[in-house]
């Protein structure tokens, strides 16, 4: 099985400007190395038949994507309205301001089939494209956002995959996103 990051992955796990929530210790070309050379610890089904989800002993100095929401830090939520890229309408999103996460334990790599791509219009050239990296605290997936799965159901033409929405596993999703959010640190001035 051959995998390869796609250019929406590339983008948003190696962003040019080095932000310290994306993949760190690692170029690309090394990612991508690592994830044909070495077998995932487990292979878990994604939320639909052509995504798969491979988790990976962290291997990188990446630190956990969210961290939970407490008392003590809840004052450095942020939030505003941003868009994944340029073809894509801003969605309203939070983060922590001003908090690091530890170092993640495990990377739980979001694959979709080269078919899906296609349809997507991102053809590639192996079985399998890298679409997202969860990094995590435990060798399990973290629940994709209300707003992704939203978008997933309005189509491709909107930046999605086409599948339907699973009102249970919106739930889930909001009852995560309700206790976590993600973090990066404040911007350079």
């Amino acid at each position: 099985m051959s995998v390869v990051l796609t250019p929406f992955a590339r983008a948003r796990l190696f962003p040019k400007d080095g932000r310290r929530n994306a993949i760190q210790g690692v170029t690309p070309a090394e990612y991508e190395r690592y994830l044909n050379e070495h077998e995932p610890l487990t292979v878990l089904d994604g939320y639909a038949p052509f995504c798969k989800l491979h988790v990976h002993r962290n291997w990188t100095s990446t630190r956990c994507l969210t961290i939970p929401i407490t008392p003590d830090n809840q004052h450095l939520l942020r939030s505003g309205y941003e868009a994944r890229n340029r073809n894509e309408l801003p969605v309203l999103v939070r983060w922590f301001e001003g908090l690091e996460a530890p170092v993640a334990d495990y990377l739980v790599v979001i694959l979709y089939s080269r078919e899906q791509l296609q349809k997507e219009g991102e053809g590639i050239d192996a079985d399998w494209g890298v679409v997202g990296c969860l990094a995590t605290a435990l060798p399990d997936e973290i629940p994709m956002a209300p707003i992704t799965m939203m978008r997933n159901a309005l189509g491709v033409e909107e930046g999605g995959s086409g599948v339907t929405m699973d009102r249970q596993a919106y739930r889930r999703s909001v009852e995560f996103w309700e206790r976590n959010a993600n973090w990066r640190l404040p911007a350079k001035g």
